[in-house]
């Protein structure tokens, strides 16, 4: 859990009661967890000035603030992840091989790391984890390796962007957060900008490479892609574009992407293992730094200069005593502003 303030509730459901949308339950929320500034009559002072749907916006907006008032931190034991018979065996294995207190959120990585790949890939996901394990002194290193070598290795790419808006649960929750009548027809259209990198990360890794430092096929690429496309997914056209992207998951493994994250997924690995050895409270705080790298695209891409900023900075921090408080800062910084700006200014206090 990242969040400063964690607050629980099933938003989508108080609008559909409220008959709102989900953005105004959303808004009282967080109007109660009083991180902003502003009264709460103030919050409301703006729904009215919006002038559109006030009535049930005040109403879904009282809702979302009470719901976000009495949440509560859910237990460890709310979040247990469901293991069907496919993964039957590999569930066996985590109880069998790793401690009880890191099960729920292996557990809950192998079934992530299966959906997004196969079962050979989230077997894989364990037997990194395996040299963590021995290292792992009260839980911590191995339980937050786990948490984000699971997140990692499901990285976002046009497959599994295409896998999740041609999935049966998305039309359903269209369909259902729209609240149409079952006789309604729904359009969706998604407007889908890949750059040329994004395309050349789901190539065969070689044409990927070629793509890449081509001059007149990045152009050529990029004369189709740079104002980018609106796809009609309920269209049997739309859709099917999807659904063959979507169907290219068995050779993701041969994909230009697929090889860079897996050698970056291990060389961080060997970092975190490596400290290990020499510095717990630093091998903590360096298994958490994945979380700068996320999302897709230029957010994506961000990310991974930040990451490689801090990775960098690294050889010089991990013989100091603050050594882990120091990385923590250097993380925090980055997280707190996209730019760089503040993560630079950071940096050259921590290492003067």
């Amino acid at each position: 859990m990242a969040a400063k303030k964690f607050v629980r509730g099933d938003f989508a459901k108080l609008a559909e009661d409220t008959r709102s949308v989900i953005s105004a339950a959303l808004f009282g929320a967080v109007a109660a967890t009083g991180t902003l500034p502003f009264a709460r009559a103030q919050f409301e002072d703006a729904i009215r000035r919006g002038g559109v749907g006030v009535d049930t916006s005040l109403v879904a907006f009282a809702a979302g603030f009470k719901a976000a008032s009495e949440s509560e931190i859910p237990e460890a034991g709310d979040f247990t992840p469901r293991i069907g018979p496919r993964l039957s065996g590999m569930a066996s294995r985590i109880q069998e091989q790793f401690p009880p207190a890191s099960h729920k959120v292996i557990l809950a990585g192998a079934q992530r790391l299966a959906d997004y790949q196969d079962e050979r890939y989230a077997a894989e996901y364990l037997t990194h984890l395996e040299p963590i394990r021995d290292l792992d002194r009260d839980g911590r290193l191995l339980g937050e390796t786990a948490r984000y070598l699971a997140l990692w290795m499901s990285y976002e790419d046009t497959i599994r962007v295409a896998d999740l808006k041609t999935r049966r649960s998305r039309f359903e929750r269209v369909r259902r957060e729209s609240r149409a009548d079952a006789g309604q027809i729904i359009w969706i259209h998604e407007f889908l900008h890949p750059r040329v990198e994004e395309i050349s990360d789901t190539l065969p890794a070689g044409l990927g490479r070629w793509l890449r430092k081509t001059g007149w096929a990045r152009g050529l690429v990029d004369r189709f892609t740079r104002k980018g496309k609106v796809v009609e997914t309920t269209s049997i056209d739309g859709f099917l574009m999807l659904y063959f992207i979507a169907s290219l998951r068995p050779f993701r493994r041969r994909s230009l992407r697929f090889g860079i994250e897996q050698a970056r997924i291990e060389e961080w690995l060997a970092r975190v293992t490596t400290a290990a050895t020499r510095n717990y409270e630093l091998a903590v705080e360096l298994a958490e730094c994945p979380r700068l790298v996320k999302g897709y695209g230029d957010t994506h891409h961000r990310g991974w200069s930040n990451f490689e900023t801090l990775m960098t900075a690294l050889p010089r921090l991990q013989d100091e005593p603050d050594a882990a408080e120091a990385l923590k800062r250097l993380r925090d910084a980055a997280l707190a502003d996209e730019s760089g700006v503040k993560l630079a200014e950071t940096l050259r206090e921590v290492t003067a």
